[in-house]
């Protein structure tokens, strides 16, 4: 990274450049910037004002061959360590050349590579701001680019505020001077830039960054102790099983949560609290007051007082920040099973954790009773007292917390045997999965999910499609629920719909009106919980409805792919 200021000229350029080996893999991280650069572009030259790491000059000569070194923390002191990846060619002198910028490349994204070097920053006219150094996957460079866009922004505002930034380049240019003298003098080599850090605010700023994105990736500076930069890197913080969530992966699915989902919170109240800034939004501490793991997003709205939309926007940034995931409302019908990557081992961390939160409890016991998928209502012992369900509540929640559990949901598909009689389908013809799915869904807009003693009863103010019915029923239904259920149907051939009309439940116009308003559902896409709550319906409804059309319809159990993203390890190429 690199960034230059200047106030000798007009014209000086400051930028922040990120700098990341392609090749990475080779060391494990991919994540990690290599370093961060400093760059000054003005009357005196181009001048490499600071990098962080810098080059750590042993105390005796002698010593420099048996320590390594970053290969990309380079002075000018003339060092001649091997270098087996040739980076010894990019000098303090040759930084500062090919990172200087014309003017109008400043306010504009910068991307360099150099054979398995790349550097990412933003030159700025004036005022820079720091970059990070950037991986060669295509979401980290942009996600470096981001943060230094935010560095550049509070930099040009200091420096427009009080020449902060010409205040702290004259001074690590006037140190680098001084050490250039003092080496001259006693031929010692010396790294300017250990001796810029503990006297220049910058430069610790772009340490901390550094630091923080090589092991949290959550950087939070104050930038001239004045502006709050906050940023994080969601490849460091969203971590399941050793593989990380892309970015792209993680938008798509929260644009995909709904108002039946809940949010789960990874920190304790308190802990949250005390992290946010002082001027922090109201509404956000409203939302992170009055969460919990059995409110689904509507009642949670409800509760704080806010708009629906508003929850969706503060759940999300919650979630980008590794503060919160995405689940179901917890109650008795949840189905859990321990995920195939959780840490069973008797004498791990977590062990010892949950054996202090629940004195009397160990979790391999408790892990073990997840063993095969199981439901909650399984938990419940009429005879134990109420705190005993509640800590049970509590200890789901912490397996949850930790990723040790997984839910798994009832999907239906509906499949009928195609007619001996009938050619086989044309590879054109759309599957019937395809065919039933035609019509688009209704956007519900109110849920209660309560207690696990109510979690089968629903008030919902979705549209209702009651007066649907089927086609040609006996007896004297309405010619309007006629023409609707032969409407609901009309995606079906003539052999599916006489295999239908042929099941004994069929011949019950309510069963009939029912299975045709539900049609397009059972194509394995839609759970049963958002079946309930699209269509206003219980549990006990649809359990029922399935067993009566049980010969043509297949219930399947998984996870749901919107939040399994927050579950379950995946693997992703990049």
């Amino acid at each position: 990274m690199m960034l230059s200021p200047s106030a000798e000229s007009p014209d000086d350029r400051n930028s922040l450049y990120s700098q990341s080996r392609n090749n990475r893999h080779k060391s494990g991280d991919k994540t990690s910037p290599i370093s961060v650069i400093l760059v000054s572009s003005g009357s005196r030259g181009n001048k490499l004002l600071f990098r962080y790491p810098f080059q750590r000059i042993a105390d005796c000569p002698s010593s420099l061959s048996a320590k390594q070194r970053n290969p990309y923390a380079l002075n000018t002191t003339g060092d001649v360590l091997e270098d087996p990846d040739g980076d010894s060619r990019f000098s303090d002198s040759i930084l500062a050349t090919i990172l200087a910028t014309k003017n109008d490349m400043c306010g504009k994204k910068f991307e360099l590579k150099i054979d398995n070097v790349r550097f990412v920053g933003h030159p700025t006219l004036l005022q820079h701001s720091p970059l990070i150094q950037a991986n060669a996957d295509p979401s980290v460079i942009s996600c470096m680019h981001n943060l230094s866009r935010r560095i550049a922004i509070a930099l040009q505002h200091e420096e427009r505020r009080c020449q902060y930034l010409t205040r702290e380049a004259k001074l690590m240019l006037s140190m680098q001077d001084e050490i250039t003298t003092t080496t001259e003098t006693d031929g010692t080599p010396q790294s300017p830039f250990r001796q810029i850090l503990p006297k220049c605010k910058l430069a610790r700023d772009l340490k901390a960054a550094y630091d923080s994105l090589c092991t949290t990736g959550v950087v939070r500076l104050h930038i001239n102790n004045w502006l709050e930069v906050s940023f994080c890197l969601p490849h460091k913080i969203h971590r399941v099983g050793g593989n990380y969530i892309p970015p792209e992966a993680l938008e798509r699915s929260l644009k995909a949560i709904r108002p039946y989902h809940a949010l789960l919170l990874l920190e304790s109240e308190k802990a949250l609290l005390d992290q946010l800034p002082l001027d922090c939004s109201p509404a956000m501490v409203r939302l992170i007051k009055t969460c919990s793991a059995v409110k689904n997003l509507q009642q949670l709205a409800q509760d704080a007082d806010l708009a629906l939309l508003q929850i969706f926007q503060i759940a999300a940034h919650l979630v980008y920040w590794g503060k919160a995931i995405i689940i179901f409302p917890l109650c008795e019908n949840n189905v859990y099973m321990l995920s195939p990557h959780a840490n069973i081992s008797l004498y791990s961390t977590l062990a010892k954790q949950f054996a202090q939160q629940f004195s009397g409890h160990d979790l391999p016991s408790m892990l073990a009773k997840f063993s095969l998928p199981v439901s909650l209502a399984e938990f419940r012992n009429p005879l134990e007292a109420p705190a005993q369900e509640a800590q049970l509540i509590q200890m789901v929640v912490w397996m949850l917390q930790r990723r040790l559990l997984i839910q798994l949901h009832t999907y239906v598909c509906l499949l009928i045997s195609p007619s001996e009689d009938e050619p086989t389908p044309k590879g054109e013809e759309l599957p019937l999965a395809a065919r039933v799915g035609g019509r688009s869904l209704s956007t519900p807009s109110a849920l209660s999910f309560g207690s696990p003693t109510s979690s089968d009863d629903m008030t919902l103010t979705s549209p209702s499609m009651e007066n649907s019915s089927a086609e040609l029923l006996p007896g004297g239904d309405s010619p309007l629920n006629k023409r609707m259920t032969e409407t609901l149907l009309a995606s079906l051939s003539e052999h599916e719909r006489q295999v239908i009309l042929n099941i004994p439940a069929a011949q019950n116009p309510e069963d009939l009106r029912m299975f045709a308003r539900l049609l397009h559902y059972f194509r394995g896409h839609h759970h049963l919980e958002e079946i309930m709550y699209n269509e206003n319906m219980r549990r006990s409804q649809l359990k029922t409805l399935f067993d009566k059309f049980r010969s043509v319809l297949i219930v399947t159990n998984h996870e749901d792919p919107i939040i399994s993203i927050f579950q379950s390890p995946m693997e992703y190429t990049a």
